[in-house]
């Protein structure tokens, strides 16, 4: 059994800086940290291995510093991981990022199942999970919240839906992305920690993975962010004086007055 979790370092703020050429993220100089609902997917992934047996492999595509949130995933239980690190990456959309996740996926073969959290806080459009199966020509399921069984060569799980849970069965290999309902992430052990600094991270640029650059980054990425902005909330107060009656009198008046505009 070979279990794949995507996992992503986002930013540690809510006050994200846009690059005003390249409209994408600014990171340098802000604290990174695992996206949140990737720790949900490694905690299932080393669930899975604990039951059945098999590795756990973390991919993660970003810059060198990436390589502190890979460690990270080992203190929690994860075998082997791979840093995906190239200029050529850079400005990536969804569509890009899968597809780059999707060839180094490829490249590491023999799989089970893959996992990737519902959804980044960074980005929030949950739509790398489905790009990467779009691009492998895997079945997929989202919002999963607990995976009943693994029988051979299939799994059946159950995933979140407005009007209650389905249960869906899938064959393997498949990918899904889960939401906080299915587990409670560990902490990191004492043995984790110390396998973490040990671990050794493989690094893999676009000519490793055999990717055109016209297809990946800012060049491959099919949408862009023209403009993000804060919502301006203004507000116009007018004051009536009198007693109560006058008051009423007055408000009527107005509201007679905007409504002939």
């Amino acid at each position: 059994m070979h279990y794949i979790v995507c996992i992503k370092q986002v930013p540690n703020t809510t006050e994200i800086k846009i690059d005003p050429v390249t409209n994408t993220l600014v990171r340098e100089g802000v604290e990174s940290i695992l996206n949140p609902f990737d720790a949900y997917a490694i905690e299932e992934a080393v669930r899975l291995k604990e039951a059945h047996g098999g590795t756990v492999s973390a991919i993660s595509m970003g810059p060198p510093q990436v390589e502190n949130t890979l460690r990270e995933a080992v203190s929690l239980g994860v075998d082997n991981i791979i840093l995906l690190s190239d200029r050529k990456f850079a400005g990536a959309d969804t569509m890009a990022t899968s597809l780059t996740l999707a060839a180094a996926i490829r490249k590491l073969g023999d799989y089970t199942l893959i996992l990737t959290g519902q959804q980044a806080i960074d980005g929030d459009t949950a739509q790398v999970g489905p790009g990467i199966a779009a691009h492998l020509a895997l079945p997929q399921t989202c919002f999963v919240r607990k995976i009943v069984e693994i029988q051979g060569s299939k799994v059946i799980l159950q995933r979140l839906m407005e009007d209650g849970v389905d249960t869906v069965e899938m064959k393997l290999p498949a990918l899904i992305s889960v939401v906080k309902e299915i587990n409670t992430p560990r902490l990191p052990s004492l043995r984790g920690k110390r396998n973490a600094k040990s671990a050794e991270l493989k690094v893999w640029n676009a000519e490793d993975l055999e990717l055109d650059e016209k297809i990946i980054g800012l060049n491959g990425s099919p949408t862009q962010v023209l403009k993000i902005f804060t919502p301006k909330h203004e507000k116009q107060v007018e004051k009536f004086e009198g007693d109560s009656e006058a008051a009423a009198a007055l408000i009527v008046k107005r509201l007679h007055e905007i409504t002939k505009r």
